[in-house]
Order: C-alpha cells, then structure tokens, then sequence
C-alpha cells in the first residue's frame, strides 16, 4: 500500500527540506509568476544561469537543475498544459508532467520529492481535475518498482488542498 508514501500539506514548496521539489515552469524555464517566480527568488541567481542552458521545456516534458539556495538538492522543472476546454489533450499532457518528473526523479536517485498544483494557477486546469490527475498518476508510479520513498502534494491555498487530500482518500480507497 502506498498510503504512507503519499502527503499532502498546505504551505510554501520554497521551504520543503527534500530531495527535489518540482517547479510548474514555463516553457523558457527562466522563471514566471506564481510557484515558478517564487522557486526562481529562492534559489537565486544561479538557478537562473543554469536554466538558460537548458532551451527551454516543452509542454508535458520536464529538466533538471540544481537547487541553488533551496533546501533542496534539485529542482526539476515540468511545464503543465494551458486548459483550453478539456479537449486538447490537456489531461494526457498534466499526467505526463508527473510522469516525467518522477523519471528524473528516479534517474537521479532522488527518494523525497515535492509537487505544486501543476497548471492551476495562471494555465487555468481545473483544480480539482488536476488534484485526481496527480495523485492517480502519482499512485501508478509508486505501485511499480521505485525507488521514491516520499510525495508531497505542497498546495498553495486551503481549497488545493482540500483536492488534494480528497484525491488521495479516493485514490486509495479505489474510488477515483
């Protein structure tokens, strides 16, 4: 079972001691509004001269960095899909996002990883849709051979994490 594997908390990703924390970029990774501009503040300068190298990121893909002044080791920077209507494969595209992330993650023996809301901010995917996304894609992950020891769904505000937590009831008990 996968239950204690899994977390959610309400609070600032910038001040997680993990592994890795995962940034909701933008396809130029070099830093934005929302969880992606308050990533780039904390890590500092060096997070930014790293990103240039790295020519961006395309939707649903994900990089690696360093994570500078963070209290945590990397960061891995995944781009979510903009919600248009739910018919533009915005739903495949957010799932691989946590697909790709965990794959760094797994590359890089990295056992403690943190997520933002992944596109629910400005991109405009529907929180709670995005909450069952990752938490089932999350799940599929850990149910197979990994080496992850640790997720945490870090939500912004109180109703992200009201998702979030129902999204992980559901997932667990096999409802969703």
């Amino acid at each position: 079972m996968i239950t204690g594997k899994i977390n959610v908390v309400e609070g600032d990703i910038t001040q997680l001691s993990v592994d890795s924390i995962v940034n909701a970029a933008n396809t130029s990774l070099l830093g934005g509004g929302g969880v992606d501009g308050a990533i780039h503040r904390a890590a500092g300068p060096g997070l930014l001269a790293e990103c240039r190298g790295l020519n961006g990121c395309e939707t649903g893909d994900a990089k690696i960095t360093q994570g500078y002044n963070l209290p945590a080791d990397w960061v891995i920077h995944t781009v979510g899909p903009v919600w248009r209507d739910g018919n533009h494969g915005e739903d495949a595209l957010l799932a691989s996002c946590y697909y790709r992330s965990l794959e760094l993650a797994e590359q890089n023996n990295i056992r403690s990883i943190a997520f933002p809301a992944i596109s629910t901010g400005a991109y405009r995917f529907p929180p709670e849709r995005a909450a069952r996304i990752a938490v089932g894609t999350v799940k599929q992950v850990l149910e197979g051979n990994t080496t992850i020891d640790q997720v945490i769904f870090v939500c912004f505000s109180q109703p992200s994490y009201n998702y979030h937590r129902q999204a992980v009831e559901d997932t667990i008990t096999n409802k969703g």
